[in-house]
């Protein structure tokens, strides 16, 4: 029962700490006559994202009740100080800045009396805090006279139905002869300019025969064109299987896009596809330390 008092009255003590502003109110008025309580040792600290995590020794002896841990908040504005019980050797101080160079700290013990012991100080500096990012993505309506291909079956599979949203229709490269071989794309030309990006596909049905290796490319002319990326594992074979690129960031803008098909599963001279679509993406960063 001693044991939980002591441990109600410092959490009562610090919570008392905690609201007061820099008035280090007494805690059980301030008795000259008794001694002062040793100090901390060994302060060190270690620098994480957008945090402060401070370290100490608590002395042998163990004689002091509170440590009052003072500092400047930059973000604040203000003075503010936290409390730590004798039974702590660590306290993390979150939302610190780098930019804000060292951060200046005071520690300072105090036995039950309030006596306190000598001011120790000491710096440290933040961990540089992590840039955010808010990420959202909006279908591009596109339209059957936007996409083209090299290489049209012409007795089915139009490559109008890679839009219609209905999976069980197709579009299919020429299978009939005479057949020419890989590479063959579906090329879409944009209305506007986008650069961001990210695109879905959806493997036929049935009788499918999906990329297994293609090329993202993009170009502003529809003549030269830079692939930005060439992906060669993790695309479904499955009929109706579902696939989601990554979000590519191309550092610049565009107005065409293809969709380069270099080799299909079974190494096939054509390929099909059931709904294409691809996405503008908006990526908007938040740098606390700009």
């Amino acid at each position: 029962m001693k044991v939980f008092t002591k441990y109600a009255t410092i959490a009562l003590a610090a919570l008392a700490f905690a609201s007061c502003d820099d008035n280090f109110e007494p805690l059980a008025g301030n008795d000259t006559n008794v001694a002062a309580p040793s100090a901390i040792q060994a302060i060190s600290a270690d620098s994480l994202p957008g945090q402060i995590i401070l370290h100490w020794q608590v002395p042998s002896d163990s004689n002091y009740y509170l440590l009052k841990v003072k500092y400047y908040d930059h973000l604040s504005g203000k003075d503010v100080f936290r409390v730590a019980s004798v039974y702590q050797d660590s306290m993390l101080i979150d939302n610190t800045l780098r930019k804000f160079g060292n951060y200046d700290f005071s520690f300072q013990t105090f036995n039950e009396a309030n006596v306190g012991s000598q001011t120790q100080s000491f710096s440290a500096m933040s961990g540089r805090a992590t840039i955010t990012e808010t990420i959202s993505t909006s279908t591009i309506p596109l339209t059957a006279d936007q996409l083209s291909t090299n290489n049209q079956e012409p007795s089915e599979g139009p490559i109008a139905n890679l839009l219609d949203g209905d999976i069980y229709s197709f579009f299919h490269t020429r299978w009939s002869s005479p057949q020419i071989p890989m590479p063959q794309y579906v090329q879409i030309d944009l209305t506007e300019p986008i650069e961001d990006f990210q695109f879905y596909y959806q493997n036929r049905a049935w009788s499918q025969v999906g990329p297994e290796i293609l090329e993202v490319q993009i170009s502003n002319d529809g003549e030269t064109w830079e692939t930005i990326k060439t992906i060669s594992a993790g695309l479904p074979s499955a009929g109706g299987a579902e696939y989601t690129s990554e979000i590519f960031r191309p550092g610049k803008t565009f107005t065409h896009f293809r969709f380069n098909c270099v080799q299909t599963y079974g190494s096939k001279n054509y390929f099909n596809l059931a709904e294409f679509r691809l996405y503008d993406v908006d990526i908007q960063t938040y740098d606390p330390e700009a």
